[in-house]
C-alpha cells in the first residue's frame, strides 16, 4: 500500500484518533477513581481533555480540524479549563483551519513544544521480522491490569518522579474497552509494555515503555509487530504515533516503516511579568 498524501482530511482523521482515544481514557479515568473529576468536552469539533489538576494530559486535541478557530470557540475551551483550575494548552496541527496561530498569537499564548506526528500504513509491508527466540508478544487479560501497569511504570524506573504518573495511566488504559494492552515476556518475565487504540480506521500506538534490564534486546521491535498486525486484523489502514522531534523514538519509528506527517505546535498562555 502506497502512503497517502499528507493533507487536511488525512490530519482531521490523525488529530481524532487522539482526540477520541483521550476522550476514552478519562471516561474510563472517571470511572476508576470519580474523585479525579476527569472530564472532557467537544467544542468545534475540538477536544478539551482535563485528567485532574497536574495531569500533563490536560490540553485540547484538534483545534481548527472541523472548523475555523475562532474567539467564541476559545472562549468555550478557556471556560472548560478555568472552571478546572488549569490553564489551558492547545496542540494544533500545521493543517488546521483557517489561522489558529494567528488567533493564538493576538489572544496571548506562545509556543512551547513540538510534536512529530507520524504514520504508515498497516498493509504488512513495513512489519517487523519475527520476535528474536525467547521473547513472546500477548494481549494482556482482564486481571492482568494492575501488574501490566507495573511494567509500564518500570520502563521510567530511571526517571523516577515520573513512575507514578505513568503507573496510573497504565491502569487507566489497561482498563479501557477501547484499548488493547500489550506485553512483552523475554524467557517469561515481563520485560515491555505497550497500548493500541483504534478509532476510524486509524491505529494509535502509545504508551511503549520497556524495563531498563531489557533494553535494545528487540523487546520494542516486537512490540511493534504485534501492534501493527493486530490493527491490521481489525480493519485499520494506518497506524499513527506522536514523538519529540529528533528524538530516539521518533529515529526508530523511522527506521521501521514510519514517516512523519507533520509536527504540531503545542501553545500556552503567556506568562504576566510581575
Amino acid at each position: 500500500m502506497a502512503y497517502p498524501l499528507v493533507d487536511h482530511a488525512l490530519a482531521v482523521r490523525l488529530e481524532a484518533a487522539e482526540g477520541s482515544t483521550s476522550c476514552h481514557f478519562v471516561t474510563a479515568r472517571r470511572a476508576i477513581d470519580p474523585s479525579s473529576d476527569a472530564e472532557w468536552q467537544e467544542v468545534d469539533g475540538a477536544f478539551a481533555i482535563y485528567d485532574g489538576p497536574a495531569s500533563p494530559l490536560n490540553q485540547t486535541f484538534g483545534l481548527g480540524m472541523r472548523r475555523e478557530v475562532t474567539d467564541a470557540t476559545l472562549d468555550a475551551l478557556e471556560g472548560f479549563f478555568a472552571a478546572r483550575g488549569v490553564p489551558s494548552e492547545h496542540e494544533v496541527s500545521p493543517l488546521a483551519l483557517g489561522e489558529p496561530l494567528a488567533v493564538l498569537s493576538r489572544r496571548g499564548y506562545e509556543p512551547f513544544e513540538l510534536t512529530s506526528m507520524m504514520f504508515q500504513p498497516t498493509d504488512g509491508s513495513h512489519l517487523p521480522a519475527a520476535p528474536p527466540p525467547g521473547l513472546e508478544v500477548r494481549e494482556i487479560a482482564a486481571d492482568e491490569a494492575a501488574a501490566w501497569a507495573e511494567v509500564a511504570a518500570d520502563g521510567w524506573s530511571d526517571t523516577p518522579e515520573v513512575v507514578p504518573f505513568v503507573r496510573a495511566i497504565g491502569a487507566v488504559y489497561a482498563r479501557m474497552p477501547e484499548a488493547q494492552c500489550f506485553l512483552v515476556a523475554s524467557d517469561g518475565r515481563p520485560a515491555a509494555a505497550g497500548v493500541l487504540a483504534m478509532h476510524d480506521g486509524i491505529a494509535l500506538l502509545a504508551g511503549a515503555s520497556t524495563k531498563p534490564a531489557h533494553r535494545r534486546k528487540g523487546a520494542q521491535l516486537a512490540l511493534l509487530g504485534a501492534r501493527l498486525a493486530a490493527a491490521r486484523r481489525h480493519g485499520c489502514d494506518l497506524a499513527v504515533m506522536a514523538a519529540r522531534p529528533g528524538s530516539a523514538s521518533q529515529r526508530n519509528a523511522e527506521r521501521h516503516g514510519f514517516r512523519i506527517a507533520y509536527t504540531r505546535l503545542k501553545w500556552r498562555r503567556r506568562a504576566v511579568p510581575t
